[in-house]
């Protein structure tokens, strides 16, 4: 799946993509007043002193990029399983960022609105999705940024997301989903986690992770975030491959 600008007539019913997607939030600070209220009444009603009424608002204010109603997508990466090649899809607003290839992978410069469309086009192409989280995090935050930016969905990424329920024509595979056997696990390990266990070179290692995507965007390192992103598709697609061979029958 790279350059996605022509129309598919046939879905490959073996065709495997992994995705993952990076987000930052907006400024709490910068709302309005309205917006800021409804976000955040319920800390004084929960905090009992103000010591941690201010680490609430703190952790409010740093999670704002965990919905999709107060944040926006800055990377899309795909990963084809079987070709073993990708596209990361990057915001870079106002820099002289330019697109390139590296290793399997194709950075593409692309508004949120675009690289959701390219997203979306690209998906007709696929039987099996592949993610690590994606049905708690990354496919509705997806959705509900098509919605703003009015970009169609494709495909129902959120169908049954039990393996034997799931409609003809998509599968949603969510290896958290398979590594804690739907819950039944009750502590929910990390992909870094599964990583360091199976020798696999986790996607953190290189000093970034999500929780400091937003500090690295607005210090203007898009090229840093979109390779984090291209490291965490790797890291997920030998997961999968792991589970897959070892774990899944």
């Amino acid at each position: 799946m790279l350059d996605i600008n022509y129309k598919v007539k046939k879905i490959n019913i073996m065709a495997r993509l992994i995705f993952d997607i990076e987000t930052i939030g907006e400024n709490f600070d910068e709302m309005d007043e309205t917006t800021k209220l409804a976000l955040s009444k319920w800390i004084k009603r929960e905090s009992g002193d103000p010591d941690e009424h201010k680490r609430l608002l703190a952790d409010l204010k740093a999670g704002m990029g965990f919905s999709p109603l107060t944040g926006q997508i800055v990377v899309i990466g795909v990963l084809d399983v079987d070709k073993d090649n990708g596209v990361i899809y990057f915001q870079a607003p106002g820099s002289d960022t330019t697109e390139f290839t590296e290793d399997n992978f194709k950075y593409k410069l692309c508004t949120e609105k675009d690289m959701l469309k390219n997203f979306w086009e690209g998906a007709k192409q696929y039987h099996e999705f592949i993610s690590y989280n994606g049905r708690s995090f990354d496919v509705p935050f997806i959705i509900g940024r098509s919605a703003v930016n009015k970009v169609k969905i494709t495909k129902d990424l959120m169908a049954n997301r039990y393996g034997y329920g799931q409609k003809y024509g998509v599968s949603h595979i969510d290896l958290l989903d398979q590594l804690t056997y739907y819950g039944a696990v009750r502590k929910r390990s990390s992909l870094h986690l599964w990583c360091r266990a199976l020798g696999i070179k986790s996607p953190k290692e290189d000093g970034i992770n999500g929780e400091n995507v937003a500090k690295f965007f607005k210090e203007g390192k898009y090229a840093d975030i979109a390779r984090y992103n291209a490291n965490d598709l790797v890291a997920t697609k030998k997961l999968y491959e792991i589970w897959k061979e070892y774990m899944n029958v």
